[in-house]
């Protein structure tokens, strides 16, 4: 069986302290269908919602019924429907996408929701905002991690210290990991700087990225130090916003008018491979996940024409591409700096701005990569459209296991022949 995504939308990423879970919930649902060509949900058979700190904010389960139901309350939403809560920390939102795609190759639905929704932002509350991003760590053995961590800052020759980074555990390890690179191959500084300023040159072009601005390589070099070598400007900013993707089955497909068959985008592959406590010098989770959805796509990384990265920093744009296997091991920086990666270059990463410059609300980032390669396929990105783009990736990595996420998520998309 073959599924196709007919319908996808974005809310603005940005620091929304107003805006509430279910409002956020209604302006992404009310863009889907209309980017579907639909008056209302009635068709749809099954939903999946992606959240991870809803409980913070006083709703700790049935999240996705609780968000959808005013909708459901103005014949918007269908009755009756089942709404599955998903939970994958940065993942969450693929990890819902999957679950729809899953829906419709089983044959048990025809056409099925997946959405990510969330909040990051606490106003005036800054020790209870770090508590959304430290649970995506295991709370139950954490000397387990910090004797790890402590080891590889011993081998590396650079100690693991939280102490400049308000206690963001997250942003220490990627640093870490930035510094092996750069002892073992030579990648610069400079070099994440220049995936930096790419990401928001890209993100200038996109109206719904948080950060609408371009920085150049020697801002980025010079802006504050969040845990070296990564700057401000190479990490991703606090926010809210929501996502979400309509995908059904060949034969629903069939039956819709020829304006909505002209715009769906195939999906070749979508995998999901669990992150272990590696060795610095092993090949990370990505890969994994990677080698998984070019085998099921049955294509190579040489056919992809963009990818959108799970860019928490700035090195992910440089690890990634070594992952994907878009360069040499090794390779990623001199792949960056050297132009390939930016618009018009031979493999356009992250046009969307990418984490660093269109934002992470956590749960809403991995569909919100769906929904830019999909404006992509169908030729609808407008300024930072990528000629003739026929396939594309999205990697989307959640929590931390060591220097692995917890769980990787790999889509493959392909425009509408």
């Amino acid at each position: 069986m073959d599924a196709y995504i007919i319908g996808t939308a974005c809310t603005r990423f940005a620091k929304r302290p107003d805006t509430s879970f279910k409002n956020l919930t209604r302006e992404v649902y009310m863009a889907i269908l209309a980017d579907a060509g639909m008056d209302d949900g009635g068709p749809i058979e099954n939903a999946w919602f992606g959240n991870c700190r809803m409980d913070m904010f006083g709703q700790a389960s049935i999240r996705g019924q609780v968000c959808l139901q005013p909708l459901v309350a103005e014949g918007i939403f269908p009755e009756r429907v089942g709404v599955i809560n998903v939970e994958g920390a940065c993942s969450s939102g693929s990890l819902a996408f999957h679950g729809a795609w899953k829906d419709i190759l089983s044959g048990t639905s025809q056409l099925s929701l997946a959405l990510g929704v969330e909040k990051t932002f606490v106003r005036d509350d800054p020790a209870r905002q770090l508590e959304l991003f430290t649970a995506g760590l295991d709370q139950f053995d954490p000397q387990e991690w910090k004797a790890y961590y402590a080891r590889a800052g011993e081998d590396i020759g650079r100690p693991f210290d939280i102490s400049s980074t308000d206690g963001t555990v997250n942003m220490e390890t990627y640093a870490m990991q930035a510094a092996y690179h750069m002892a073992q191959y030579g990648t610069t500084q400079r070099q994440l700087a220049a995936a930096a300023s790419k990401n928001h040159y890209h993100g200038s072009l996109n109206p719904n990225a948080q950060y609408r601005f371009e920085v150049s390589i020697e801002d980025a070099l010079a802006d504050r130090v969040i845990a070296y070598p990564l700057t401000r400007s190479m990490c991703a900013p606090i926010g809210d916003g929501a996502s979400g993707a309509l995908i059904c089955s060949e034969a629903y497909l069939a039956g819709q008018p020829a304006r909505v068959r002209e715009r769906a985008v195939k999906i070749k592959a979508s995998t999901i491979s669990g992150g272990k406590y590696r060795k610095l010098s092993e090949p990370g989770l990505s890969r994994a996940a990677a080698q998984k959805a070019y085998a099921m796509a049955g294509i190579r990384p040489a056919d992809i024409d963009l990818a959108e990265i799970h860019d928490a920093t700035s090195f992910g744009d440089i690890y990634q591409a070594e992952m994907l296997g878009f360069c040499e091991e090794g390779a990623g920086g001199t792949f960056v700096e050297s132009g390939a990666a930016t618009l018009g270059g031979r493999l356009p990463m992250n046009v969307s701005g990418g984490l660093v410059a269109k934002g992470h609300p956590i749960a809403a980032t991995g569909i919100s990569m769906i929904q830019e390669i999909c404006l992509q396929l169908r030729h609808e990105a407008g300024e930072r459209q990528v000629k003739d783009a026929r396939y594309a990736i999205a990697e989307n990595g959640g929590g931390t296991m060591g220097f692995d996420e917890a769980v990787c998520t790999i889509n493959i998309l392909e425009a509408a022949a």
